[in-house]
């Protein structure tokens, strides 16, 4: 289960993402970066960060020893009366919006985006299953333009995995979820990354449908798509039959 925190002090706006995420401390005196139900993009970009962040840690406790690193997801209850600390109308306006259940990420202090010239440099087997895994949810925001990770405390952490799932906006369909994934080319770490054929043999048999279904229940009832958690397992479970597009996909990127 995620946990549910109780956002108390409304500390900053983030600006570096188009979201516009709000850093919050919360009743377990924590400090968490919050993605707001009530931004332009909507609850299906919260869905998307429970769904990848969620597999992520899965996976990163089935493989120890890849050094797959996601931060703590928290679902957090936002009052409504946050928003009078945020001097911006516009944000304000957003924060205001948000009252009610949100998604939070722990914050790390004083982490730095990850550039590739600057390192520190993922092994090629990490860059891999964070390839495999991004080919897999089609997030098509890990790119040199934006890389969607930082480091600290001289490793690599994954953040900000809104962008993935991105079919929800157009609605989820089975029979369509098997195609490949071009964005792949542009991944940030798909010039560090070993065989994407080896990570998929290691990474796949991890991702059971028992796996999906218990991700995909931790998800609000509102937020999910028309067919509920049902069509989101059966979206992903497509796109794991054999033989994997994406898998191809990558592999000839990577390769080229």
């Amino acid at each position: 289960m995620l946990r549910t925190v109780r956002a108390l002090r409304y500390v900053t706006p983030l600006r570096e993402g188009g979201s516009v995420p709000a850093l919050v401390e919360a009743d377990d005196d924590g400090l968490y970066v919050v993605k707001l139900s009530g931004a332009a993009q909507g609850t299906k970009v919260l869905v998307a960060e429970i769904v990848v962040g969620e597999l992520a840690r899965a996976l990163a406790a089935a493989e120890p020893d890849l050094g797959l690193l996601m931060p703590e997801l928290v679902l957090v209850d936002l009052p409504v009366e946050l928003s009078h600390a945020e001097p911006d109308p516009e944000i304000q306006e957003h924060v205001a919006a948000s009252a009610g259940r949100n998604v939070g990420m722990d914050f790390l202090p004083r982490a730095l985006p990850y550039t590739p010239a600057a390192g520190p440099q993922p092994s090629p087997e990490l860059a891999a299953a964070i390839v495999w895994l991004d080919a897999f949810v089609e997030n098509v925001d890990r790119t040199a333009r934006n890389p969607n990770m930082l480091t600290w405390h001289g490793r690599l952490w994954l953040i900000d995995n809104g962008a993935a799932l991105y079919r929800q906006h157009a609605g989820l369909d089975p029979a369509k979820a098997r195609g490949r994934f071009a964005a792949v080319r542009e991944h940030v770490l798909l010039p560090r990354a070993g065989s994407i054929v080896d990570a998929d043999a290691r990474l796949a048999p991890h991702v059971t449908e028992q796996l999906l279904r218990r991700i995909a229940a931790l998800v609000p009832d509102a937020w999910l798509p028309d067919g509920g958690p049902d069509l989101l397992v059966a979206d992903l479970l497509a796109r794991l039959q054999a033989p994997r597009a994406f898998v191809e996909e990558a592999e000839r990127a990577r390769t080229a």
